[in-house]
């Protein structure tokens, strides 16, 4: 039998401590997650980041999240910014490059998938 993997209140739910954020264009940002599952291929849980900049590569995989809390402006490079919050879904598809714009401390739900 294989069980049901559940995570409840992913408002709330513990994500570790937060760490500096490497790819970081502003001082001071910080990131935490915890893997829900993981397998070769995808991988998914919480991932949560204060308020700043940053620069995103997805090379070699595709990211979708649900964003849970908080505000977050997204920029593919030569793009529009696109704004999300609570309840947005986004995708950065394998090849995605960009800047993370985190207004307010941000939470989401990801899944990634690697090619």
């Amino acid at each position: 039998m294989i069980d049901t993997i559940a995570v409840h209140q992913t408002d709330t739910y513990p994500v570790g401590p937060h760490a500096p954020k490497a790819t970081a264009t502003t001082e001071g940002v910080t990131e935490a997650a915890v893997d829900v599952w993981n397998t070769d291929r995808i991988d998914t849980g919480i991932w949560e980041c204060t308020p700043g900049e940053f620069l995103a590569t997805r090379e070699g995989y595709t990211e979708i999240c649900v964003i849970l809390s908080g505000r977050v402006t997204l920029q593919a490079e030569g793009g529009e910014p696109i704004e999300f919050g609570p309840g947005d879904v986004l995708v950065t598809p394998s090849g995605w490059k960009g800047v993370w714009r985190v207004h307010e401390l941000v939470r989401k739900h990801y899944t990634i998938i690697r090619d």
